[in-house]
């Protein structure tokens, strides 16, 4: 495998664009636990297009949070690490559909915060 698989990061991004713009139309829709999965797979695309520019390739979910784990000891300041956990929180909302608008519309913010970051990288 190359260290720069630029296919694997053109699908990625393709897909985080595309997760969240299905959230934000789920969102409006009132679909709260289908928007929360679709912010969570946006914040997973953007992160594993990370890792591939970087030559790391993530296939599970442990290998993401072990990668942004790294990431935010690398860079603290960017607080990583916690922006992650709440998309991780809107991933558990899938299932749950525990959570009311305010707190998804919230932790979508932080989903778009984290991957804004990631990007910036």
């Amino acid at each position: 495998m190359a260290a720069h698989d630029q296919p694997r990061i053109i699908k990625y991004n393709k897909l985080n664009g595309k997760y969240l713009k299905d959230a934000d139309e789920l969102f409006k829709k009132k679909d709260y636990s289908q928007a929360s999965e679709k912010y969570w797979g946006a914040a997973a695309e953007a992160t594993k297009a990370y890792a591939e520019s970087i030559g790391k390739h993530l296939k599970t979910h442990a290998d993401l949070w072990d990668f942004v784990i790294a990431l935010g000891k690398k860079e603290p300041g960017l607080n990583l690490v916690h922006l992650f956990a709440d998309a991780n929180h809107l991933h558990s909302n899938f299932y749950e559909d525990e959570l009311r608008p305010e707190v998804v519309e919230e932790l979508a913010k932080s989903v778009k915060k984290y991957i804004q970051t990631i990007k910036e990288l």
